[in-house]
Order: C-alpha cells, then sequence, then structure tokens
C-alpha cells in the first residue's frame, strides 16, 4: 500500500511534515521520502526503512531541510517523492495507486521519444510513469486528468509546485484523501488522525476524482468531484490506523460493529468457549465488539512487543515476514493454559501465520481454538490496490481449497457458488480451509454484515477481493 502527506503553512511545514508522514508508517515497510520547496528551492530526501523506522533515518533530513511547502511519503514499492522537471516546470510527485496496464502506457510513452530514469527492481518507477503521463498534456490539470483516465487501477496523488500543492484522489475514490487546517496553514493527507495531534482540524474530504490546489492561504477546488465511488472497504477492516476514518465512519468502531454482528451471527455463549481474543493489532477492536456482544469476556492471551518490532521493521521476503511475525507475539500462558479461545483476526491471506498462531496457542496448553475472520474469504486478487505481497491468486488459501477440489480451471459461475455463504461449496471449502489451518472451527464475517458494519452506501464500497465484482 502507502500512505502520504503534505503540508503548506505561511511559516516552515518540516515539523508538520516530518511527523504528519510518520504517522503513515503503518501502511509501507520498504521507503519513504520528503521534499520541501522554499526560497532556496526543492530539497528532497529518499531513504530505505526496511531496517530502520523513519524518525531514526530522517532525523538529520529534518534537521536540515527548509520549505514552508512540502509533501512526504511512505511506500511498500517504489522510491518517492520524485522529483521532475518538464514544460510544467520543476515539480514534486508522489503517489498512492496501482497501474495494472504499466508495460502498455510505458511503451507508448516511449514511442514519443521519452525515457525513464528511475527504475525499481528492473521495472518502471511507477510514480514517474504517473509524470510522464502527466507531461503529455499542456497543464498539470489536463495531465491528471489524463493519467487517471488512462491508468487501469487506481491513483492518487499529490504534486508539489511553486504554486502549490495538487491534491488529487482517484477517480473512484478507492483511496481516501483528507484536507487538515489550521491558522497558519493547510494538510493533506491519506490518514485523517495524522494532522490531529499537529494542531490541525477537519477541512474537508475529496470526493472521487476531485482536484485542489493548497496553498498556506487557501484551498481552491480545480475540478470538482464526481458522485461514483468505490472506496476499499479493506481499509476499515484491516489497513486503516484504528483512530483513523473514511467518509465519516470510525475505523475502529466499524470493527467494534463488525464483531458484534459476528457474535450476534455466530450465537456463541459461556457455555461453547471462555474467552474471545483478537490477533494484535487489527483484530483487537473486532474482537472488543464480539466479546461486548456476547457476554463473553475479552482477554489478551499474547502481547504484541511493540518497543523493537515496529510495523515498519518489516522485511520484503515472506518467510522472514512470517517470522517475524510469530516472534512479535508474546504469550501468557495464565490466559491460554486449558483455556477454549474464540480467535479474531482482521482476514487470512495465505493462512501461514494464523496456522503458526494456532500451534503456537496450542503448544501453550489452549483447550480449544475457534478461529472468526472479520471479513470473508478472499477470493481474487485486488486489481486496485497494492495491499498485499501476494503475486498470484494460488496463494489465497481460498482459492487452494477451491482447485483441490475442482482443479486448476474454476469456470467463474463456480466460484460465484463459493462466494455465497449459504452454498454447500462455501461449508465445503471452509471446512478444507479449518482442516488445513488446524483450528477447532471456523466461521468467516459475512459480506453483508461486513457492509452494514461500515454503514455507508453498498454501492459506494469496494468488495472485488470477495465476491469479485469489479
Amino acid at each position: 500500500m502507502g500512505g502520504f502527506f503534505a503540508a503548506a503553512n505561511k511559516n516552515d511545514c518540516v515539523f508538520d511534515l516530518f511527523f504528519g508522514t510518520d504517522y503513515h508508517s503503518h501502511l509501507g515497510t520498504r521507503r519513504a521520502g520528503l521534499a520541501t520547496l522554499g526560497k532556496d528551492g526543492f530539497n528532497r530526501a529518499i531513504h530505505n526503512i526496511e531496517n530502520s523506522p523513519f524518525r531514526t533515518k530522517f532525523e538529520s533530513d529534518f534537521q536540515e531541510m527548509k520549505g514552508n511547502l512540502g509533501i512526504g511519503c511512505i511506500s511498500d514499492y517504489d522510491p518517492q517523492p520524485l522529483l521532475v522537471r518538464s514544460h510544467h516546470g520543476t515539480y514534486a510527485i508522489t503517489t498512492v495507486g496501482k497501474i495494472n496496464n504499466a508495460e502498455e502506457l510505458s511503451n507508448e510513452i516511449i514511442k514519443t521519444g521519452a525515457h525513464y530514469q528511475e527504475l525499481s527492481s528492473g521495472s518502471i518507477n511507477a510514480t514517474e510513469l504517473v509524470a510522464s503521463l502527466i507531461n503529455q498534456k499542456d497543464n498539470i490539470i489536463e495531465g491528471i486528468r489524463y493519467a487517471q483516465e488512462r491508468i487501469e487501477g487506481s491513483m492518487t496523488l499529490l504534486i508539489l509546485t511553486a504554486k502549490g500543492i495538487y491534491c488529487a484522489r482517484d477517480r473512484m475514490g478507492r483511496t481516501p484523501l483528507t484536507i487538515g487546517m489550521k491558522n497558519d496553514g493547510f494538510c493533506a493527507s491519506f490518514e485523517k488522525f495524522a494532522y490531529l495531534n499537529l494542531g490541525y482540524s477537519d477541512y474537508k474530504e475529496l470526493g472521487p476524482g476531485e482536484i485542489v490546489i493548497m496553498t498556506p492561504e487557501g484551498i481552491r477546488t480545480l475540478v470538482s468531484p464526481s458522485k461514483d465511488m468505490k472506496i476499499c472497504t479493506f481499509l476499515w477492516v484491516y489497513y486503516g490506523y484504528p483512530s483513523s476514518g473514511y467518509e465519516g465512519v470510525s475505523v475502529e468502531e466499524m470493527r467494534y460493529n463488525c464483531g458484534a454482528s459476528m457474535a450476534r451471527r455466530d450465537g456463541m455463549t459461556r457455555d461453547d468457549i471462555d474467552n474471545v481474543a483478537g490477533v494484535p493489532d487489527s483484530g483487537t477492536a473486532h474482537a472488543v465488539g464480539y466479546a461486548n456482544a456476547s457476554g463473553v469476556p475479552f482477554s489478551r492471551p499474547f502481547i504484541k512487543y511493540t518497543p523493537t518490532w515496529p510495523r515498519s521493521f518489516m522485511p520484503t521476503l515472506q518467510s522472514r515476514r512470517d517470522m517475524i511475525a510469530r516472534m512479535k507475539l508474546i504469550p501468557v500462558h495464565e490466559l491460554i493454559n486449558g483455556k477454549r479461545l474464540l480467535l479474531i483476526d482482521d482476514s487470512i491471506v495465505r493462512g501461514t501465520q494464523l496456522r503458526e498462531t494456532t500451534e503456537f496457542l496450542y503448544q501453550s496448553g489452549a483447550k480449544e481454538v475457534h478461529v472468526r475472520p472479520a471479513c470473508p474469504p478472499l477470493m481474487f486478487g485486488c486489481k486496485y490496490l497494492n495491499f498485499s505481497r501476494s503475486t498470484s491468486e494460488m496463494e489465497l488459501i481460498a482459492r487452494r481449497i477451491i482447485n483441490r477440489e475442482e482443479g486448476e480451471i474454476v469456470e467463474r459461475d463456480v466460484l460465484t457458488d463459493y462466494v455465497n455463504p449459504d452454498s454447500d461449496r462455501y461449508k465445503n471449502m471452509l471446512e478444507g480451509i479449518r482442516k488445513q489451518l488446524g483450528f477447532t472451527s471456523l466461521s468467516y464475517n459475512r459480506l453483508d454484515d461486513m457492509l452494514d458494519a461500515v454503514g455507508i452506501p453498498r454501492e459506494n464500497l469496494c468488495t472485488y477481493c470477495w465476491d469479485g465484482r469489479e
């Protein structure tokens, strides 16, 4: 995934930019960057954050950078922000999104005589590709609209120029972009909580496709928002920080509601289980909601060790990520031994970590481990956001179980039947997952219950990864 922050202040903005960007560290693990613009021109810094958190890597830059305009990002993939010089002048750009037709677009641009400077793991930097698309048009506004129209996937971006900071939300609103304000300026942020402790208050959420320009003096709308929106529902279920919110819906409150709806449908009581627990961190609020609705006590049978293991310290190699995820969890044996536990995680992707967590609980003396993921089975790889490092749908445990039952080629109508929680195929799939991962019982949250927990119109929510609907 990734996240970003921008500040446009009458005074120096670097303090706000530094901490506002740092507040997005839960969204990315590879690289981070800052770019500022002041009387001395542009200044930029990019660092690898795989082996050290953002604040450590950028401490010296924080002391040296100056400017009243700035953008910063946390990225799970390409280095950014990029500095670009074109007929629009010099600007810095950072993006959050996914480009499915990158090769087609880059080949078109190369035919015009352009070339690419930034390569990441041998491929073109997606942010530079966006800049190249923008540069095809006579002005930045037309360029942003052109880029978003041509990109298959999603694209939300910030562009730092001498005129101000252009803020553009994805044309379907798949990712958020919120403006905050205080007495000496404005900020733009992926996560709206990121500016609250910096003295900003909510100004507005950009709508789908909306483009504004932000200066220390104000916000001017350049392109009005459209009515059609498909914001990613997974932001509430997992990716969003608990204190954040999107479209007026609190992440933490949604997770409470999600857990409560699971409890009401599940019907488990103290006769069935002794405690409800959440896999930290994102499963915790779901578990609290379940416990409150069911009357079964909430407990923390394992604690996530965070002092030296921040979210940003995660290798890109999946096997190492799994190992570190295990190392973070410290058992509380007194709350495990002999207990019938109901465990809630935000989701099951590959199943590797949750299987190992379950084994860890059994080895620590748990009598039973009942698992309740807070969202339905993930059936399709996301086409719109880089929220997972999965390179194939066959890495999803639900699809592996289906292929084992149906063969390698599965027709779309068969997959649709597996999506239906009332079908026999769905029930057989759940039993296959339960056996493979070693759970006492398994029941996923239903899609309709999960969407009700969000509480905004269903047509405005993207559910592609669960039901394959475009």
